[in-house]
């Protein structure tokens, strides 16, 4: 008979909270259980996958909504610009006719005091005509001031239209960059996907295949114990006809010696009928013991087997849950990674929007200084003139 006792593994010194936790795990996990268990699983996967591209897509938003807000801004900027260009040549060319109108109108030469009028009052005349001279003169120099106002006004307009322009082009490059930035994190999330599911893949296949493994193993220890027993079976059937043509020729050999004694052949069969229990006994009693032998070592090589099948899957599931847990945080770190960049662009982006709002309001009211000036020397031109035309009509006609 063929003993499978295995030699035992040293016993193991494991404190009281392990002791409860492998006591609580002790129980072989049902097809069904592993499979709720794969599941639950995969679903905290998803949850956190679904998350994470929840506040991507909320920062996309955002910053959909932020290049709205920019674009506005900047067609008002625009527009304003453009207002303000238009007002600034209208008035350069107001200011250039009424330069060159009154450039034009010169008061005719007065008649020579000695022929038409006394001498006190030629001299008056002349007097007046020379300070209309010099008051057309200083009209022309404060024109020609206002001119050149004008002009620098209308290059500084240019000059903020070009840094507008050059700012726009700086926010489109950097909207730019931030589009190139959000495809690039899309495609590493892309990236970290593949691999997940790439991981989990490969964790469902090692799942199964430990489930091959030990569905396997199972087998064969199913197939051994059932070997065992028709190996027993067997023995036990040649064990019962040894003892029967034991009888049997025990019975031939009395018969024989019955003619010869009967008290001997009696003495002498119920000796070797002793003899044959007392075998007998034995031989189940060593039955017996082999039996226990066998039923024990099978029970300690399961037990065995069963305590190595439990720490290959907690292993497994630690495992699993370490790789979760990593990839949680690495997920979390770069979603603040992602916020702090959306932080700071954003300041940036507000930064200059409160730079530009400056310079408009600025430029802004640079022209309405030049409008006040502008509306103030048609005032004065106005009264010049009601001034020039009393005097005409005070001077009197040839």
């Amino acid at each position: 008979m063929r003993s499978l006792c295995r030699v035992p593994s040293p016993p193991l010194v494991i404190g009281l909270k392990d002791f409860q936790r492998i006591q609580e795990s002790s129980q072989v996990l049902s097809k069904e259980q592993r499979a709720a268990e794969l599941e639950a699983l995969k679903a905290q996967r998803e949850a956190v996958l679904e998350a994470v591209n929840e506040r991507k897509a909320a920062a996309k938003r955002q910053a959909l909504v932020q290049q709205s807000k920019l674009s506005e801004l900047e067609e008002e900027a625009r527009e304003r610009a453009q207002h303000l260009q238009q007002w600034a040549s209208r008035m350069r060319m107001e200011q250039e006719d009424e330069i060159k109108e009154f450039s034009e109108a010169r008061p005719p030469s007065p008649p020579h005091p000695s022929l038409t009028e006394p001498k006190g009052r030629g001299g008056r005349r002349q007097e007046l005509v020379k300070q209309i001279e010099r008051n057309a003169e200083e009209r022309a120099l404060r024109a020609e001031q206002r001119d050149q106002e004008s002009q620098e006004m209308l290059r500084y307009l240019e000059q903020l239209k070009v840094e507008e322009q050059k700012e726009l082009e700086q926010k489109k490059e950097q909207q730019k960059k931030i589009q190139a930035e959000i495809k690039r994190i899309n495609d590493e999330n892309q990236r970290c996907r593949e691999e997940r599911l790439q991981q989990e893949r490969a964790a469902d296949e090692r799942a199964l295949e430990y489930q091959r493994q030990k569905m396997e193993r199972e087998a064969e220890l199913e197939a051994e114990q059932h070997r065992i027993r028709r190996e027993k079976e067997k023995e036990m059937a040649q064990l019962r006809a040894m003892q029967q043509r034991a009888l049997d020729q025990q019975a031939e050999r009395d018969a024989l010696r019955a003619k010869r004694s009967q008290e001997a052949a009696e003495r002498e069969w119920r000796r070797k009928e002793k003899e044959a229990v007392l075998r007998k006994a034995e031989m189940e009693e060593q039955l017996r013991r082999g039996r226990s032998q066998q039923i024990a070592a099978r029970e300690h090589s399961m037990a065995v087997q069963a305590q190595r099948d439990r720490l290959d899957f907690e292993r497994v599931l630690r495992a699993q849950r370490e790789q979760i847990e990593k990839e949680q945080a690495e997920e979390a770190r770069r979603a603040a990674l992602q916020l702090s960049h959306a932080d700071a662009v954003r300041r940036q982006i507000q930064e200059r929007q409160q730079r530009c709002a400056q310079e408009r309001v600025a430029a802004f009211q640079e022209s309405q200084r030049l409008q006040e000036e502008a509306e103030q020397r048609s005032r004065r031109i106005a009264q010049l003139k009601l001034l020039k035309i009393q005097e005409l009509r005070w001077c009197p006609r040839p």
